[in-house]
């Protein structure tokens, strides 16, 4: 029987990013998504690589300070706010947001972290030729370990909308090992998150060569 036109496996061209920003840095002393990170924010430092790596439409997942977060982005197109209204809530709540305002043409999900400001723009590129060329499920690896950004066919909605809170993202990838593509890339940074001051000083004076400037935040 010929498939309907709704039931055709939609192209795979266009891919959509969520990026997690919605925790309250606890650990950090500072919130994360306004602090410095060269001549921007680690936030727009988060958008820039992705839109540079070719994802147009990204879902940004606010919780703290949700207004001002949002006020700071206001000149960007593309851009869509999901809020989470449990910034205590673990990752999954955070992520089946995001889900929710994907738009209708997106046929799979970059899930970013604002953890991770130097993602480059080169990963971005290699995990969405990875799902173009038939991947369902890809994870970028440095010296065989894993990082963000995880890249997941929306052929698997249903499945991020009702991710274990404790494993996250993890329990997808398990339960679905077949489908997995670890994609090896040139790049640590993929696995270097900015949990603590000292971690978002160290990542600054790697990837810039000086320290950041401490902007209050």
């Amino acid at each position: 029987m010929t498939k309907t036109e709704d039931q055709r496996p939609k192209t795979r061209h266009e891919v959509a990013a969520i990026l997690l920003a919605a925790g309250q840095s606890r650990r950090m002393g500072a919130f994360k998504p306004l602090l410095s990170f060269g001549q921007t924010t680690v936030i727009r430092s988060c958008i820039n690589n992705l839109r540079a790596g070719g994802v147009q439409e990204i879902v940004v997942v606010l919780g703290q300070r949700a207004a001002e977060v949002e006020a700071s982005l206001t000149d960007l197109d593309h851009l869509h706010i999901a809020l989470n209204p449990d910034p205590d809530s673990e990752m999954s709540a955070s992520i089946a947001c995001g889900v929710e305002r994907l738009p209708p043409a997106a046929g799979a999900a970059l899930i970013a972290l604002t953890d991770q400001p130097a993602i480059p723009a080169e990963v971005i590129r290699t995990l969405i030729s990875e799902w173009q060329s038939g991947a369902n499920l890809v994870i970028p690896q440095f010296e065989g370990r894993g990082g963000h950004p995880a890249l997941v066919d929306l052929s698997f909605r249903n499945e991020l909308l009702r991710l274990d809170p404790h494993r996250g993202l993890r329990s997808l990838f398990a339960a679905n090992e077949d489908q997995v593509k670890r994609v090896n890339v040139n790049t640590p940074y993929i696995a270097r998150d900015i949990d603590t001051w000292d971690d978002y000083r160290a990542l600054h004076q790697d990837v810039f060569g000086t320290p950041p400037e401490d902007m209050g935040c």
